[in-house]
């Protein structure tokens, strides 16, 4: 790590990767509570029709039950190799090879083109990060689903106060990706 107060020879793009690196690794796994997963997927209005991307997906959680109790087909984003493989386990074990897939890269870089619902648990400054990318990525009318972290410059069309298991409150924000224009930046 680098003394923010001593100079350095270090390029403002080595700065750079170096901030986007330390950013990469900031959001640990930390899993959304089953009811909480229901409700971001209702808030949704996930549906048979729809394709889920689930970016961070852990353990597989969401896009386990978007196949399973909403019927649609879904794709879990993840770089641990080792959650990735667990995921893909769980997934055989409930015969839901044809509804539910898993992705293990970093994504950043995940291609999210396809999807018309997107589930996020990521912190504010990482969904400031994917914010363009999915603002390009998703067709009008898709729905991104924030828990607890906002996508900054987004305006929410939903915003709900939840309670998981315990008693513990969560925010759900729900984002609509609506046509582009030249005059806004939000997705």
């Amino acid at each position: 790590m680098r003394w923010p107060f001593l100079r350095s020879k270090v390029s403002a793009i080595e700065q750079l990767e170096e901030s986007l690196a330390r950013l990469n690794q900031a959001a640990e796994f930390t899993p959304t509570p089953w009811s909480i997963a229901r409700r971001m997927l209702e808030l949704a209005s996930t549906g048979p029709d729809d394709t889920l991307y689930d970016l961070g997906s852990g353990d597989g959680r969401i896009p386990i039950l978007a196949a399973q109790e909403f019927g649609c087909r879904a794709v879990g984003i993840e770089r641990d190799l080792e959650l990735c493989r667990y995921s893909e386990r769980r997934v055989r074990e409930l015969s839901l090879e044809t509804q539910v897939q898993f992705q293990c890269l970093d994504f950043f870089k995940a291609d999210v083109r396809p999807a018309t619902v997107v589930t996020l648990y990521l912190l504010r400054a990482v969904n400031g990060q994917l914010q363009s990318r999915l603002a390009s990525h998703l067709r009008p009318g898709s729905r991104v689903v924030a828990l607890d972290f906002e996508v900054p410059g987004w305006k929410p069309i939903r915003k709900s106060k939840v309670r998981g298991e315990g008693g513990m409150e969560y925010t759900l924000f729900l984002y609509v990706r609506s046509a582009p224009s030249p005059h806004r930046s939000q997705g």
